[in-house]
């Protein structure tokens, strides 16, 4: 009996552990996609720093091109967005972390776990 609940309690470690990589491996995919949008931005940016006050620039907005109002506009909604994605970019990065330390001592519980039963039978 008390070999059966340690045996369901550890399959359901081994489950957790397994929903622990997939949520680190999302959280790591959505931080790739923030840094590739960062990136993005920063490209954005140094391109407006280039160009005249006078020269027209667009904004795709999903399949259209809108003309904006001027430079100025423009450059603030980048710096506007590259903040918020700083911001988010941050956060993952600790969620990342904490999901780190948790998985770590979660799959030492569990090699723990796997010897003491081999260890036993």
């Amino acid at each position: 009996m008390a070999e059966e609940e340690m045996s369901k309690q550890l399959q359901d470690q081994i489950n957790r552990l397994q929903q622990m990589r997939m949520q680190l491996q999302m959280i790591l995919q959505q931080r790739q996609q923030v840094e590739l949008r960062l990136k993005e931005i920063e490209e954005a940016l140094e391109e407006l720093e280039k160009t005249e006050e006078k020269t027209p620039i667009y904004k795709s907005v999903g399949a259209i091109l809108i003309k904006m109002k001027g430079k100025n506009e423009v450059t603030k909604e980048l710096k506007s967005n590259k903040e918020s994605l700083e911001l988010r970019k941050n956060s993952l990065e600790k969620q990342e972390g904490s999901t780190k330390e948790k998985l770590n001592e979660l799959q030492s519980k569990v090699q723990n776990a796997l010897s003491l039963s081999n260890t036993s039978n």
